[in-house]
């Protein structure tokens, strides 16, 4: 549960209060000259200090370190005995205020019970799917899906084209005409293309894959040969392109450290979805109509027909 939220800890920064660090042990006086040697060392302070309470509510070092885990990184930068500081004063107001409204009632008000239960709820649900799904997504994982999904697969094709859009088909038409009698393809970029992004470097897409653009500029320009220029104007829903494949390759497979993340997300998701499948297979579920009659099960899936 975050104990403060950013904007607290903002206003916190903002009020100009002057902070002072709590003293978690005091230090020992220094020993005189002649003392007797020093005795075997204390055993280790506790980790998790008890550093206040509210009406017998104990805060611990923990919840602090908690509330700071949910800060923005530059707050994090502060020094650790203001932060502790700023923090504990957050938490030690929100225990105050928690206890007055549990004394004034507030809980058992129906819309702040719907809304104390849907909180529960959240955090039951989000403790079960962390718990079953963070065990399967691994480093060794990861790994693996890299291998299935990128490694042990071809590169995806892709070509490097340019383009002139204009915006109708007999400019485009003759756009065409003047490329087939020696006009140079950037010159006309520049100067007709109505995409000013891509005309002011020659018409120039740089490489792509089929899904970058769109179905109809995709299926001419994936038809043609390197080095040649479409004889017919292709109609987008922004105009009218006239197409320049420069070159076609096959997409390299990226590194595993630059699709790390995506194929973590990805696990999460896949996960995420089976856990919740499985879990709706264990209950019966019920449905209603607009007036409160039960719905009928969805049907079965026809079975496949068998392979001859």
């Amino acid at each position: 549960m975050r104990l403060i939220r950013p904007a607290l800890f903002c206003a916190a920064l903002l009020s100009g209060t002057t902070l002072v660090a709590p003293s978690f042990a005091a230090p020992a006086p220094a020993a005189p000259a002649n003392a007797a040697p020093a005795a075997a060392p204390a055993a280790p302070a506790d980790a998790n200090p008890l550093i206040a309470s509210v009406n017998g509510q104990k805060i611990y070092l923990d919840d602090v370190k908690k509330a700071a885990a949910g800060l923005p990184p530059q707050a994090r930068q502060l020094p650790p005995n203001t932060l502790v500081n700023i923090l504990l004063n957050q938490i030690v107001s929100q225990k105050a205020i928690q206890i007055d409204a549990l004394k004034e009632g507030l809980d058992k008000k129906p819309d702040v019970k719907a809304q104390m239960q849907e909180a529960a709820d959240n955090a039951l649900q989000n403790a079960y799917l962390q718990e079953k799904v963070g065990p399967l997504v691994t480093e060794d994982a990861i790994k693996q899906a890299y291998q299935a999904n990128y490694a042990s697969k071809k590169g995806e094709q892709e070509i490097h084209a340019r383009h002139i859009l204009v915006a109708d088909e007999a400019t485009a038409k003759d756009v065409i005409k003047q490329l087939n009698h020696g006009a140079k393809f950037e010159d006309l970029a520049k100067k007709l293309s109505t995409d000013k992004g891509s005309g002011a470097s020659g018409g120039d897409l740089g490489w792509f894959k089929k899904d970058d653009m769109l179905p109809e500029f995709s299926k001419a320009a994936f038809a043609m040969k390197p080095n040649t220029i479409s004889q017919t104007p292709v109609k987008t829903q922004y105009g009218w392109h006239v197409i320049q494949v420069l070159a076609s390759r096959e997409a390299p497979v990226p590194p595993l450290e630059q699709v790390h993340d995506e194929i973590r997300q990805q696990l999460i998701r896949d996960n995420v979805r089976d856990i919740v499948k499985a879990a709706q297979d264990k209950v019966k579920i019920v449905r209603y109509d607009a007036q409160g009659k039960p719905l009928p099960d969805a049907p079965a899936a026809a079975p496949a027909a068998p392979k001859k």
